[in-house]
């Protein structure tokens, strides 16, 4: 039992689950934020059709005040910190069993990587049949990049699970003296980015930034954070100082999601993302025994189950919705597009966002149901070896390095399918497959079915996902 499960009762909150310790929190944590990424991509991007092509618009860039709205709705620090305590979970517990990270990296990277194959293969093949069915190269290139574009998740947390082992180590060590030596590291990044113009070192902050919140996910985890209960609003309070100071007398914009400007806060993270990430850290750990309460109740913890169970599915998927209504409502006329921001544009996003749920729910359904087979493939293939950890990490390298570019340049850059980004994913894929055949714990008997894929699910746990 970590640290942080034994401090529960001490604030008065049940334990998050008689069936392994599971944490409700985190798993609503996450139902909210995969809410939030859903809704505030389906608002901010505008979909037009005009002169027989479909287009879209960044609704920030016409909405002015809207950029303050993304201090709320940038939610992705979330993400990094759930996927950093359930992530600490998991490969403890794994460890106590004596079992390697080569087993336990594969695992966790595989039950991304199913599920993401099967959107990959789904998206090229409409690339390849719109292609046939004449639709032009950039209305093509503009759908695939608005389908792809969600995928810039995926890299960077696959290679947090890969440094998960090194980096839970260097904490139980050092505690938040790591967080505070990244966010240093950040800062310097972002000097060297801004005033002297070195931008191929601002990548490094997509591991230092998106990192530090996965390392404040260890701490919440083993308690570093509620031992005392001052800690989580220490946190809060100096995030938000520095949120302040740099928004108010730093270089930063206020808008924390939009990319593709010169100075942003996400492309790459900045320290300004950072500070804010600091700030919704504190506040939700704080929040967390009096919402731990409210979910005792087993009806609510159903519920939050159930849609827990979805989120990498919704997650993968649910720009999809926005390609097929837009091409239904605004090339038949059906549906007005009125200026953003207009009067007559908020008046419609309330049909435009029920639309497109009217779309996604059934889509996730028959996803759903379409990747069960899945649940019977194997983990791993092969014997280990020595080499086993370095084809492990060569595989999710790869597979990181297609996902990205697939992420920057979308599934028809140009109108074409992206054939180098496919292979490099391809080839990391089958390298991750092929490192290695888990070590069976038990007599020889027929495979069980695994629990769904998910974004964060902690192996050996509850058969829902986390």
């Amino acid at each position: 039992m970590s640290q942080h499960q034994i401090a529960c009762p001490e604030h008065g909150v049940p334990p998050p689950d008689g069936k392994a310790g599971r944490n409700r929190y985190a798993d609503l944590l996450r139902v909210c934020a995969i809410s939030s990424v859903v809704v505030g991509h389906w608002l901010l991007t505008d979909i037009t059709y005009q002169d027989g092509q479909v287009s879209g618009l960044d609704s920030l860039k016409y909405i002015s005040w809207a950029r303050w709205v993304t201090l709320l709705m940038q939610v992705m620090p979330v993400f990094f910190l759930v996927g950093g305590y359930v992530n600490a979970r998991s490969w403890a517990a794994h460890h106590d069993r004596g079992e390697g990270w080569t087993d336990w990296g594969r695992e966790r990277a595989m039950r991304l990587l199913w599920p993401t194959t099967v959107y990959v293969a789904v998206a090229i093949l409409a690339v390849a049949g719109a292609r046939m069915a004449g639709v032009s190269a950039a209305e093509l290139a503009r759908a695939g990049w608005l389908v792809a574009f969600q995928l810039w998740f995926l890299p960077v947390y696959l290679l947090l699970i890969a440094l998960t082992p090194v980096m839970l180590a260097a904490h139980r060590r050092w505690g938040l003296a790591v967080t505070g030596a990244m966010a240093v590291a950040a800062a310097a990044v972002d000097v060297a980015v801004i005033g002297f113009h070195v931008a191929l070192i601002g990548f490094a902050n997509y591991v230092l930034v998106w990192g530090s919140m996965h390392q404040w996910g260890f701490a919440w985890q083993d308690g570093t954070l509620t031992r005392a209960r001052w800690r989580p609003y220490a946190l809060a309070a100096g995030g938000g100082a520095v949120l302040v100071g740099l928004l108010v007398w730093g270089p930063f914009p206020v808008d924390m999601i939009g990319a593709g400007e010169r100075i942003g806060n996400t492309t790459p993270p900045s320290i300004a993302l950072l500070a804010l990430a600091a700030c919704q850290t504190g506040l939700v750990v704080a929040a967390e025994p009096a919402v731990s309460r409210l979910l005792a109740r087993p009806r609510r913890w159903r519920l939050v189950t159930r849609f827990n169970s979805t989120v990498m599915t919704v997650y993968l998927w649910h720009m999809v919705p926005v390609v097929i209504v837009a091409a239904a409502l605004y090339t038949s006329g059906v549906m007005p597009q009125p200026a953003i921001g207009s009067a007559r544009w908020w008046e419609t996003r309330p049909v435009w966002l029920a639309a497109l749920a009217l779309i996604l729910v059934p889509l996730v359904l028959v996803v759903i149901w379409a990747e069960r087979p899945m649940l019977r493939l194997p983990a791993g293939l092969g014997s280990p070896g020595r080499w086993a950890g370095m084809i492990l990490l060569l595989g999710v390298a790869t597979a990181a390095v297609g996902l990205a570019r697939l992420a920057i340049a979308g599934f028809a850059p140009d109108g074409a399918v992206p054939l180098p980004a496919l292979a490099a994913y391809g080839f990391g894929v089958i390298g991750t497959l092929l490192s290695g055949r888990p070590p069976s714990r038990g007599a020889p008997q027929s495979p069980a079915p695994r629990p769904r894929p998910s974004l964060e699910m902690p192996t050996g746990e509850l058969s829902q996902p986390a």
